[in-house]
């Protein structure tokens, strides 16, 4: 018997494809239903490591713990992490294969349409019922031979596809059946019927623009999703635009938002502090004063590098420094503390070597064999326990090593500055284990103790997510349908 799969696609990107996925899966988990998501390929620079030491989107380790699973690679076989405006590395079933740009990819679709089937396959031996998420639109014409992100896989393995659009955006009902007039015979007829996100305002008034798209397509709304205030899900893609606010944020912290900025869920917990002001800095805004600077993760970390001495963060960062402002990098962002980066094999760049902030008496050379792994261990400063995952393609050396931050099973990582001003390393995630958080803040400046468990505050908002779903949408006709 096939095992049955709904597909969300979407009118845009940021429709709600992602949250709705999330959703669904732990409603159906609440009913007993051993449901697996899957995304048949993603654009991100946020992703996770599996277990196995496979990279996956961030959306789909998301999705996975909403059915409280383990995420694998199987869940997302194709992941491409942009670093250009024309080319990604890409990533099949958790291991990458090589930079390509636009066209080349184009082309190679056909052959990672293998990958996708197979990891589908494999999920549907092991579940009752997969959940996919498209990506961007259907409706992209250019992108519509070969594809295998939306239609191309509905139609590949033969399942039904709800429509998403966000009402917040404006012209969903110009969206939704434009959407639908630029789809073929064949994959209009797979789609049974539409959810409107992010509603606010009066459904009654709404009622008979409902009505009449039911009319106008012969399809189902299945639900008008309300606007969810403050609810936090670990992002896909782009950086946080809220900036949560607390009456106890005396401790301020920056992050630069870097053009190839990779993995920022590092700092949802920083967001989300009670005794932190937590704020991206965007281009061309002028560095303000706080007490803590963190250089982000970068998938491009040569040409971020430039970017910041192009908008005056060297400087900023020198002065920081001078006024005795703590400074941390992770991953990418500790990689440019260091004396230089290296890139020999053109891993991310034809510069060979490029300088850095001299920040800390290291070096790092890129390798063409990628880091991926979970870590565990202990901060040597304070032996709080940590947990976290490597994603970097660089080997670090120096002398400041001789300082190092984190203690694993493995071995050391990390390096802090004679001065203890400054500090890198390179295992992200860390800031979501409450002890660890608390430690490092306390290395930064700030005395507390008041880190929140960000795998429970996680589990929190993805329940709040699924009693609303639960609520607004037609559940019943919806389980009817996939099954």
């Amino acid at each position: 018997m096939k095992t049955p799969t709904l597909m969300i696609q979407g009118t845009t990107s940021d429709a709600g494809k992602s949250t709705l996925v999330a959703g669904i899966c732990r409603a159906l988990l609440r009913r007993n239903v051993k449901v697996a998501p899957f995304k048949p390929q993603n654009m991100a620079l946020n992703s996770a490591v599996t277990k196995d030491g496979g990279e996956i989107g961030r959306a789909q380790a998301l999705q996975a713990y909403a059915c409280k699973l383990e995420p694998n690679t199987d869940m997302n076989p194709v992941l491409l992490k942009p670093n250009s405006d024309t080319g990604a590395q890409v990533i099949i079933q958790g291991r990458a294969i090589g930079n390509q740009n636009a066209s080349d990819y184009h082309d190679y679709k056909k052959i990672a349409m293998d990958a996708v089937l197979s990891s589908y396959e494999r999920l549907t031996e092991k579940f009752e019922v997969i959940i996919v998420e498209g990506a961007g639109s259907p409706a992209e014409i250019n992108l519509r031979h070969n594809d295998i992100a939306n239609m191309g896989f509905a139609e590949a393995v033969d399942c039904p596809v709800i429509i998403v659009a966000d009402i917040d955006r404006g012209g969903v009902f110009a969206h939704l059946i434009g959407t639908l007039e630029l789809l073929s015979q064949s994959e209009k007829d797979r789609v049974i019927g539409f959810v409107i996100n992010r509603f606010r305002g009066d459904l009654a008034l709404l009622q008979s623009g409902l009505d009449w798209l039911e009319e106008r397509t012969g399809k189902s709304v299945f639900g008008v999703v309300p606007y969810l205030h403050g609810l936090h899900l670990d992002a896909e893609d782009a950086t946080p635009k809220d900036q949560p606010t607390s009456a106890n944020n005396t401790f301020e912290i920056i992050v630069p938002a870097l053009p190839h900025i990779s993995n920022h869920t590092d700092f949802d917990p920083l967001r989300f502090h009670p005794d932190v002001e937590f704020n991206y800095v965007a281009p061309n805004q002028i560095p303000p004063a706080a007490d803590l600077i963190i250089l982000p993760g970068s998938k491009s970390v040569q040409s971020d590098l430039e970017w910041l001495r192009q908008h005056g963060w060297e400087q900023a960062i020198n002065k920081h420094l001078r006024y005795r402002g703590k400074l941390m990098g992770i991953c990418g962002g500790y990689q440019m503390l260091g004396n230089s980066i290296n890139d020999p094999n053109s891993i991310e760049s034809d510069a060979i070597e490029t300088n850095g902030l001299k920040l800390l008496n290291i070096e790092t050379t890129f390798n063409p064999n990628k880091t991926l792994k979970q870590v565990s261990g202990n901060l040597l400063f304070d032996n709080a326990e940590f947990n976290g995952y490597e994603i970097h393609a660089g080997k670090t050396i120096g002398k400041d090593l001789s300082r190092p931050v984190l203690k694993t099973k493995n071995g050391f990582d990390g390096a802090i500055s004679q001065d203890n001003q400054v500090m890198g390393f390179y295992p992200h995630g860390i800031f979501e284990i409450p002890m660890a958080c608390n430690a490092l803040l306390s290395w930064a400046g700030l005395k507390t103790e008041q880190a929140i468990s960000f795998d429970d505050f996680r589990d929190q908002e993805i329940d709040r997510l699924a009693d609303v779903l639960e609520e607004h949408m037609n559940f019943d006709k919806l389980w009817k349908i996939i099954r």
